[in-house]
């Protein structure tokens, strides 16, 4: 990724040339020489001196990140009554607060309080998705100024400065390194890698990623071992963590269900408005007065809106959220629930999430054999041949582990990673005991990058010395005279050992190789080691970070559920297909490489993309373009992240997936969910969860707008039908609470039907409804209005006064409601293969609503307020035979539509 320029900076900064007035384009200081750096810069080895770097941090301004201004409180609260339908609901509102309804005029108001807050707060925490960057800074760092070493605050380091680093320091700035001994650096918050980054001074070509940078120290990262010097060639912005933090700060985005409940409110609120238009005019020409049509109109839109819509969205949200939680999934905002659950791309992180974090020891090639180490796949080390034994006990001798834990079921070492997974494997394979591997050498040369090797000297129980080594299989090699085999030694077979190693290579396993001799006493073992010789060639030991266990298991779900899984990782490509390979995504097409991405246009990298699942050694920046892309070709894009690096792709994404265990501040920060697990099952788990959610809110949608539907054709028709009015506004307001009332919030518990996960995730062009259910809403919609106004006009007819009429077409509707909102129970299955108790809310509430409308019609107080009659007996069966059609005719739609697709399965 190439440096961005900050404004106003000095030469390093700027990409200009010592002497030049205008910028000379972007320098690949990885590519120059530690001479050139220095000369570009107008810099040296012994640094700068305290006046020019004065100067320079006027010019350049202080090493920080920059973050952009908070947004004003009362415009983000004033965004959240932005809504055609929140505007009705507003209106309705105070006109019954001038009727002096109550009641109902509290509960809208109460909706929109707590719609406009949850908004708010969502908001108002999206500014402080950045703010972990600055946990990243330097509070001080060591620098050379004036010919001495000082102590400056990392703030004040310029460009041109020269920093010295050692094991445990943060890097302060983007530096050039010109001394390297022996400097490790743990750069998987920028790079995703699992191995600490070696590093040197030589130039490299100029179109290398970030990942290859030998000779570049990053901003933010940490020095694991060993020494360095550095001149600084950008700070603040113009590092590659000020680009991650430019790319952090950008909008959030919409989620899909915001996007799809936008669109329903805009639709609601236009339709709603049209209606009542259309009911007032069409009311006038048929001579009602206007106070009569006015009052109508107000009552028919409180009892047509579904004003409960957004409680229901955040019941339902909240529902998910606390059942994610059980299963380790922690939701950051409440959207989050149903996007997971739509989402039709995961792309993973591979280090930590797909695979353990933790190297470990798989394979051991000797010349007896192969030995493949698997859980409960051998006797544990107990009849490992001697070959095997003695690669195990040089691994482990010549070590720098230190063993952490130890407990009845595992070992913990810390330390190098490489160090780490073979003193462990050695010890629980028996090969050597803890005593033996802590003694003390009598010489040890630890790992020197450029040398390839470490070695080590021991003394037996017998008192013969030995010299173990360990390393690269070629430094190895060139010291070999000799291997060993099942019976004694055997001569030197390179080709044999070459082709082993490249086997191992392939298959993405890091390669170790051991060697030792006899030391004769006459020997000089005293530090510093001479160069081995004469050894004979043990083995090799091939270590992976091996996959968690049950994620293949995940992935194969996500087949079966129609959602695509990538890896997209900064790890070189080998060994990300041969992870691939093993969790069982496609690998019959090449990994991508943020080097190929280059070379194609968003179109050409879309296509790529449906071909592959493994992108490897890409930037930052190529993952959000990942995300981009893949959004941009109408993909529901998930991304999980744990570093530095994944930030902006996380905060891109329709829905971001941060590790709470390995995870960094910054990831978890720009994330809407955090794993408490750090495990890609836990994905699956909540995605299950998201399409349960999404399918409570649809049902309690389709509730809603059916109701909503057969309110308002019924009135209108009873307008066109010269009829006294169907329902007077107070029964309607009163229509609205024993019909929804709390049925529809209760609908929200509805649990899932257990099919979530074969069923592929809903277009985005569907909306909230499917078709299914919009042609279901509409016939049962109709069948209701034609219901109620029948009973309406046939009452009237039998010469029963309005009163009775009105009481019985109300109760009618209360009765249809009562079956429509179990028939909303399952989308596909049969209501009668759900078990009645499943959702006992639902029940309780439904059956509560009954009674209360039973009780208000029989108490001559609430009866004389809503202008109700008692019924008898046999009206309320008729009510009850008549309102059960409607499920009846739910159930019959079902029946053909599971007929015809078993159908059409086998025509096909």
């Amino acid at each position: 990724m190439a440096h961005k320029p900050a404004p106003a900076s000095p030469p390093a900064q700027s990409r200009t040339t010592a002497g030049d007035s205008a910028p000379a384009g972007p320098i690949a200081w990885h590519a120059l020489t530690a001479d050139a750096v220095f000369a570009a810069l107008s810099s040296g080895p012994e640094g700068l001196n305290s006046a020019e770097a004065s100067r320079r941090l006027a010019d350049a301004g202080p090493n920080e990140l920059s973050f952009a201004g908070a947004t004003p409180w009362w415009r983000v609260l004033l965004r959240q009554f932005i809504s055609p339908l929140i505007g009705i609901l507003l209106a309705a509102a105070v006109v019954t607060l001038v009727q002096q309804h109550w009641v109902d005029s509290g509960a809208i108001f109460l909706v929109l309080s707590i719609n406009a807050a949850l908004g708010f707060v969502q908001e108002r925490k999206a500014e402080a998705d950045v703010r972990a960057l600055q946990s990243l800074s330097t509070p001080t760092c060591r620098v050379l100024r004036d010919g001495t070493e000082q102590v400056v605050a990392g703030r004040e380091v310029v460009p041109g400065d020269v920093v010295l680093l050692e094991s445990g320091e943060r890097v302060p700035a983007d530096l050039r390194l010109f001394d390297a001994n022996g400097l490790q650096v743990d750069e998987s918050m920028l790079t995703g890698e699992s191995f600490a980054a070696t590093k040197h001074t030589e130039p490299l070509p100029e179109d290398v990623g970030d990942a290859d940078k030998a000779n570049v120290a990053f901003s933010g990262t940490f020095v694991g071992s060993g020494r360095g010097r550095g001149v600084v060639t950008a700070t603040g912005a113009g590092t590659a963590l000020g680009e991650i933090n430019a790319l952090v700060q950008g909008p959030p985005g919409k989620s899909p269900l915001q996007l799809l409940t936008h669109s329903l409110e805009r639709r609601i609120g236009l339709i709603v408005l049209a209606a009542l238009v259309f009911i007032i005019i069409a009311g006038l020409v048929l001579g009602n007065d206007v106070s009569t049509m006015f009052r109508t109109a107000v009552g028919l839109a409180v009892a047509t809106i579904p004003e409960s819509l957004p409680i229901v969205l955040t019941v339902a949200l909240s529902l998910g959220v606390s059942r994610m939680a059980r299963r380790n999934a922690i939701v950051r905002t409440l959207p989050a629930v149903e996007t997971l659950g739509s989402t039709d791309v995961i792309g993973s992180d591979k280090t930590g999430t797909l695979t353990e974090n933790r190297l470990t020891v798989e394979r051991i090639w000797t010349t007896a054999g192969i030995l493949n180490i698997s859980d409960g796949d051998d006797d544990g080390g107990a009849a490992d041949p001697l070959p095997t034994r003695s690669v195990l006990r040089a691994g482990a001798l010549t070590n720098e582990a230190t063993l952490s834990a130890e407990d009845e079921e595992d070992l913990e070492y810390s330390g190098d990673a490489v160090d780490a997974a073979m003193a462990k494997t050695a010890v629980v394979r028996g090969a050597i005991t803890e005593r033996e591997r802590t003694a003390e050498p009598l010489a040890h040369q630890p790992y020197e990058p450029h040398l390839r090797y470490s070695q080590t000297v021991h003394r037996d129980a017998a008192g013969k010395l030995t010299l173990y080594v360990k390393g690269s299989p070629e430094a190895l090699l060139h010291a070999a005279v000799d291997m060993a085999g099942a019976r004694g030694n055997l001569p030197l077979d390179a080709a044999r050992i070459h082709a082993a190693n490249e086997e191992m290579g392939r298959e993405g396993l890091r390669v170790i190789a051991t060697g030792s001799r006899m030391i004769s006493d006459d020997e000089d073992v005293t530090v510093p080691l001479p160069p081995p010789s004469g050894l004979t060639f043990l083995g090799m030991e091939g270590m992976t970070d091996p996959p968690r266990a049950g994620v293949a298991a995940a992935v194969e779900k996500c087949r079966r559920a129609g959602i695509k899984v990538m890896m997209i990782t900064g790890d070189h490509p080998v060994t990300a297909v041969a992870i691939a390979a093993r969790l069982g995504l496609p690998t019959e097409k090449p990994a991508l490489t943020g080097a190929e991405m280059a070379d194609l246009d968003d179109h050409m990298l879309a296509a790529r993309l449906e071909q592959t699942s493994v992108a490897a050694r890409v930037s930052p920046v190529d993952k959000l373009r990942i995300v981009d892309v893949l959004t941009g070709a109408g993909r529901v894009v998930a991304v999980t992240g744990d570093g530095v690096n994944d930030a902006p792709a996380l905060k891109a994404a329709a829905i971001g997936v941060a590790m709470g265990r390995s995870g960094t501040d910054v990831a978890r920060e720009a994330a809407d969910i955090v794993l408490t697990d750090d495990n890609f099952v836990t994905i699956v788990h909540a995605v299950e969860e998201g399409r349960v959610t999404f399918a409570a809110i649809r049902k309690t949608t389709y509730f809603l707008l059916s109701t909503g539907a057969a309110a308002l054709v019924a009135v209108t028709l009873s307008v066109f039908a010269d009829t006294p009015l169907l329902f007077l506004p107070v029964q309607m307001l009163w229509m609205n609470v024993v019909t929804n009332g709390v049925q529809d919030i209760a609908l929200a518990f509805e649990p899932g039907e257990g099919d979530e996960l074969s069923r592929p995730p809903r277009a985005p062009s569907e909306g909230i409804l499917s078709r299914t259910l919009w042609f279901r809403a509409g016939i049962t919609g109709a069948w209701m209005a034609l219901a109620v106004i029948l009973t309406f006009i046939v009452e009237l007819h039998a010469g029963y006064p309005e009163v009775h009429a009105r009481t019985m077409a109300l109760t009618m509707f209360v009765m249809l409601s009562f079956f429509q909102v179990f028939s909303s129970r399952a989308e596909n299955k049969s209501l009668f293969q759900l078990r009645l108790l499943a959702n006992k809310p639902l029940l309780y509430t439904s059956l509560g609503a009954l009674a209360l409308h039973w009780a208000v019609m029989n108490w001559p107080v609430s009866a004389g307020v809503l202008e109700l009659t008692p019924l008898n007996a046999w009206e309320w069966l008729l009510c009850v035979a008549v309102g059960s059609t409607v499920l009846v005719i739910v159930e019959a739609e079902k029946a053909v539509r599971r007929w015809s697709h078993r159908h059409d399965a086998a025509a096909a």
